[in-house]
């Protein structure tokens, strides 16, 4: 059963060994921040991914990444550095 991350994002365990895919495709959500990361342009991810994709689930991706980020930074900094 899939599990809604958000509008554009969920988690199945019977897709993409329940990696996080946007809704209705196999395309890992780590992709394209990876996309997103080396500076491609979203015009150009969007194109990649043959419009599969928009830009607001481009951006609720980072918007995302960016909320489990600053939630978790203190799990992710070991202590006393």
């Amino acid at each position: 059963m899939a599990k809604a991350i958000g509008r554009f994002i969920v988690v199945d365990p019977h897709v993409c060994h329940g990696q996080p895919t946007f809704r209705g495709t196999r395309i890992l959500v780590a992709d394209v921040l990876d996309q997103v990361a080396n500076g491609m342009a979203w015009e150009a991810i969007i194109e990649n991914w043959r419009g599969a994709l928009s830009h607001e689930a481009i951006a609720e991706s980072v918007r995302l990444t960016r909320e489990i980020l600053m939630n978790h930074q203190e799990e992710l900094v070991p202590a006393g550095k």
